[in-house]
């Protein structure tokens, strides 16, 4: 039964407006971050009772991926009530207490909303595939006769984005095979049909339900999925990577999503506070991403090409270039993310020889990922915008490259040719203690299995270590806040360096980044603020070691 709860007062710093312009934001993937019941499985209560560690962190905004009610197909992306919470998770009132909480901490909280699709236990759906051929409520999704003389083949040849046919063919109430419906994932997630009024009044109609709940805005899962081109048409080519984006797609990035974003920041706008939408939208171009940003649309759109780029200067730059030169003309702020739930973590990614893609099976190696993945975070977080941090960053977690396939619970994994389905070793429990039942997450366990020596990486281990990764993400946090020339803007001023070293300046801030795996020999810009590793300064030059970012006061 759906609650109303009273909305919760907006955080105490509510009264600033454009905070999402440079705002550091915190993914939580809450059945990985902490445990409150006990069960294994990370809830609303565990993250509520970690809460202080973000704060003191020194993040903006916490992103909740999917708590709602779900038979858990995809991890909670298969969403069958919008409205409640999955019991496994909690109840409305644990996430009206996390609201409040977080508020009252002076975070913002962002939830997730899954738009493109809905689980296949959702009300709607079971009632049309009980109604038959011909229900009003087929309507609302993608439902298609199949070609072939008894139908017997899909209706077009798109694939699913975790392999195989994008259709699943119905059985009919009497017994018959019947019409085929359209799934861009996986067959447990029916495709809505966004042409239909329905779908957009429920959705605007969701929007309200959580914006009175007090959630400061929402990130948009497939954004740019939600329209398909009129016709449904085939695609006549089969390669998968451009699923993911990189390729115009007829069930991707169709220009008709923006009607649809533009419907929702009115919805946003009776709300005060300054509300937000964050897109997860691939798109073929960083040019095409700031489409969804333009002032009447979306808020942020998460910038995949930096996510995706190698550890190299020139191809940095480049990135960082178009990237700003992207936004500048929608005047939306340039967003930067190094991992997510859906990729390798940057430390393991960076240990390992670039263009083996972001779904890794080979832990490379650590001390040198972990190296670049600190280097990498203080140039991200020097660049103007937004900064994305993935729980578990802040502690220099790397992958876990091996865990047993029984234990893998991604829906790619087990369906041939669609992603790679290696998503679980970065959605692994993190440690919070260095010993104790699964470090600290909770006291009965975790449902993915954590590494032997996982304590050592713990907050509870890195704590008050000056040399520790979590120790510099405070540092690094604390003077990105009180720092003149960093955060918000799309200000940046190239200033020369050596072959395969990032220099640049931002008002009386400068940032080197070398990017080499041999020390460079450089001039001091100013007063050194913070470094990613071990740098001395002598006689006005600094030797800056392999793989290190150092930032400076001019």
């Amino acid at each position: 039964m759906t609650q109303h709860l009273a909305a919760p007062a907006a955080p105490a710093s509510g009264t600033r407006t454009d905070w999402w312009r440079d705002a550091v934001i915190y993914q939580v993937y809450p059945r990985s971050f902490a445990d409150g019941n006990g069960d294994g499985m990370g809830d609303l209560e565990g993250v509520r009772a970690r809460l202080p560690h973000l704060k003191d962190l020194g993040v903006d905004a916490v992103w909740l991926s999917p708590f709602y009610a779900s038979p858990q197909a995809d991890a909670g992306y298969d969403v069958a009530d919008y409205r409640a919470i999955d019991p496994m998770f909690g109840t409305l009132h644990d996430a009206d207490a996390v609201i409040r909480e977080a508020h009252a901490l002076g975070l913002r909280i962002i939830v997730d909303l899954v738009p493109n699709h809905s689980s296949d236990r959702h009300d709607w759906f079971r009632r049309a595939l009980a109604d038959g051929p011909g229900s009003p409520l087929r309507e609302r999704y993608h439902f298609r006769p199949g070609k072939g003389q008894d139908g017997e083949l899909p209706p077009n040849d798109w694939e699913s984005i975790f392999g195989g046919p994008a259709w699943t063919r119905t059985i009919d109430p009497d017994g018959t095979p019947g019409d085929w419906y359209l799934h861009l994932f996986a067959p447990e997630q029916p495709d809505f049909n966004w042409e239909h009024p329905a779908v957009r009044d429920e959705f605007r109609s969701i929007l309200r339900f959580w914006l009175d709940m007090g959630v400061d805005g929402f990130r948009v899962d497939v954004a740019h999925g939600l329209v398909k081109a009129e016709g449904l048409p085939d695609i006549g080519r089969h390669d998968q990577l451009k699923l993911l984006g990189n390729d115009t797609m007829p069930f991707f990035d169709q220009d008709g999503v923006h009607e649809i974003y533009r419907s929702w920041r009115q919805v946003l706008s009776e709300y005060a506070g300054d509300r937000v939408l964050v897109a997860e939208a691939w798109t073929p171009t960083v040019e095409r991403t700031a489409h969804y940003v333009r002032p009447d649309e979306m808020h942020q759109a998460f910038n995949f090409q930096y996510l995706g780029t190698h550890w190299d200067a020139a191809e940095l730059r480049e990135v960082i270039d178009s990237s700003l030169a992207a936004m500048r003309p929608v005047g939306a702020p340039a967003t930067w993310v190094l991992s997510n739930h859906d990729v390798t973590r940057h430390a393991t990614r960076f240990a390992n020889p670039p263009g083996l893609g972001t779904q890794l099976r080979t832990p490379g190696d650590r001390a040198l990922g972990l190296r670049r993945a600190r280097a990498a975070t203080l140039l991200m977080l020097a660049l103007p915008g937004s900064a994305y941090v993935y729980q578990g960053e802040e502690l220099g977690l790397p992958d876990v490259t091996d865990l047993p396939d029984e234990a893998r619970q991604d829906p790619s994994f087990h369906r041939a040719q669609g992603q790679d389905g290696f998503r679980d070793g970065c959605r692994v429990p993190i440690p919070w203690t260095v010993d104790g039942p699964s470090y600290g997450f909770g006291t009965g366990g975790s449902w993915l299995p954590q590494p032997d020596g996982w304590g050592e990486l713990s907050v509870q281990a890195q704590t008050g270590d000056p040399t520790s990764t979590l120790e510099l993400y405070r540092a690094a946090l604390r003077t990105r806040r009180t720092q003149p020339g960093l955060g918000a803007g799309d200000d940046l001023e190239w200033t020369d360096a050596p072959a395969g070293v990032l220099a640049f300046r931002r008002a009386e801030f400068a940032c080197t980044a070398n990017t080499t795996g041999t020390p460079v020999r450089i001039a001091a810009p100013g007063r050194m603020l913070l470094a990613s590793g071990p740098v001395e300064v002598t006689g006005g030059e600094v030797e800056l070691p392999a793989d290190t970012t150092v930032w400076w006061a001019v």
